[in-house]
């Protein structure tokens, strides 16, 4: 019998070892994913912040302009 096939682990346990090594490789694409969405939101944070304060300094830059003309 020395001759013949290699003992092999039984198909269940290959089976169970796959799924796991695709749950793994899933999980880290989708940790992959996730981390590129807080990068991305974290930017538009900043966008969105940079335009609240573009408009109150317009808005402010208009009062005061207003009292520098008013008599």
């Amino acid at each position: 019998m020395a001759d013949g096939p290699f003992p092999f682990d039984c198909s269940p346990g290959l089976r169970l070892s796959a799924h796991e090594r695709i749950y793994q490789i899933q999980h880290e694409a989708l940790n992959r994913r996730l981390d590129r969405i807080e990068m991305m939101m974290e930017r538009l944070e900043k966008r969105l912040w940079l335009t609240v304060y573009g408009v109150a300094a317009v808005i402010l830059a208009q009062a005061f302009q207003s009292f520098l003309i008013a008599p």
